[in-house]
């Protein structure tokens, strides 16, 4: 049975080294081929909009979009229900690939068997 990974980002640009941690540890993930999902809450919701993980710079970090598309080549991306209702993003605004899914969803995928639960 393959092990999952998720990951839940609540910080953004308020805690940059927290999230870009959460970002990185996503990618390195994939690229090992962990079945990564990657959910974005809080000040990480921004980027699920086109253009604003370019915005994000950490001396020493991998860009930031470099890392968003590592984990959309083969993981899932999903950005909260509540959380993008809360900043008014809706389906329509979000970079291709990523979902809105609310805690019904999160909670399925950390109760499955073989799953590891990680929040930034």
């Amino acid at each position: 049975m393959s092990k999952k990974l998720v990951i839940k980002v609540t910080a953004g640009a308020d805690a940059p080294e927290r999230c870009s941690q959460a970002f990185t540890v996503a990618a390195v993930a994939v690229a090992s081929g962990v079945d990564v999902s990657l959910w974005l809450t809080g000040e990480s919701a921004w980027f699920a909009l086109p253009g604003r993980a370019a915005e994000f710079e950490l001396p020493h970090a991998a860009p930031l979009p470099d890392l968003i598309d590592s984990v959309l080549a083969t993981g899932h991306v999903t950005l909260c229900t509540q959380c993008a209702a809360r900043r008014d993003i809706a389906e329509k605004d979000v970079i291709e690939g990523v979902r809105i899914a609310g805690a019904q969803v999160f909670v399925q995928e950390v109760m499955a068997e073989g799953t590891q639960a990680l929040v930034y």
